[in-house]
C-alpha cells in the first residue's frame, strides 16, 4: 500500500469523526485507526526498500557514468598528448631540415669563396707568368732584331 494514500485516510477518519460537543476533541474508532497504522507499519518498511534500491541505483548509475566519464577524459588527454608529441616531432623536423639548409647555403656559400679565390690566385699567377714570358719574349725579339745585318747605305 501507498504511504500517502494510508495517511490520507487517517486524514479522513480524525476528520470525519464524531466530535465532542463545545469542544475540539473528536471520538476515534480504535480499531479503524490500529488497522491504517498496521497497514502503515507494513508499508513504511517496503517504500524504505523501495527508497534505498532506487538510491543504490542511482549511486550505480553515477558511479557508472563518473567511470565512463573519467576513461573519455583519459582517452582525451592521450590523444592530446599524441597530438602534441606529433606537433612537437613535426616543429623539430623543420627547425633540423632548416638548420641544414642553413648549413648547406653556408658550405656553398664557402665553396663558392674558396673556388674564386682559389681561380682569382691561379689567374694572378698565370698572369705573372704571362708577363714574365711577354718580357722573355720582347728580349728574344730584341736580341733577334740587333742580329740582323744593318743595311748599309750605299
Amino acid at each position: 500500500m501507498d504511504i500517502q494514500f494510508l495517511v490520507e485516510r487517517l486524514e479522513s477518519l480524525v476528520v470525519n469523526a464524531r466530535k465532542v460537543p463545545m469542544t475540539s476533541q473528536v471520538i476515534l474508532e480504535q480499531a479503524a485507526i490500529l488497522d491504517v497504522i498496521d497497514q502503515l507499519r507494513v508499508a513504511i518498511p517496503e517504500e524504505v526498500r523501495q527508497a534505498r534500491r532506487i538510491n543504490q541505483e542511482s549511486d550505480r548509475v553515477l558511479s557508472k557514468a563518473r567511470e565512463e566519464a573519467e576513461q573519455i577524459i583519459g582517452a582525451a588527454q592521450e590523444q592530446a598528448a599524441l597530438l602534441l608529441q606529433d606537433q612537437s616531432i613535426l616543429r623539430e623536423a623543420e627547425m633540423k631540415a632548416q638548420e641544414l639548409l642553413d648549413r648547406a647555403q653556408s658550405k656553398s656559400s664557402e665553396t663558392m669563396n674558396g673556388a674564386d679565390q682559389y681561380a682569382a690566385d691561379v689567374l694572378v699567377r698565370l698572369e705573372s707568368d704571362l708577363v714574365k714570358s711577354l718580357s722573355i719574349i720582347k728580349r728574344s725579339l730584341e736580341v733577334i732584331e740587333e742580329r740582323k745585318p744593318q743595311p748599309t747605305e750605299g
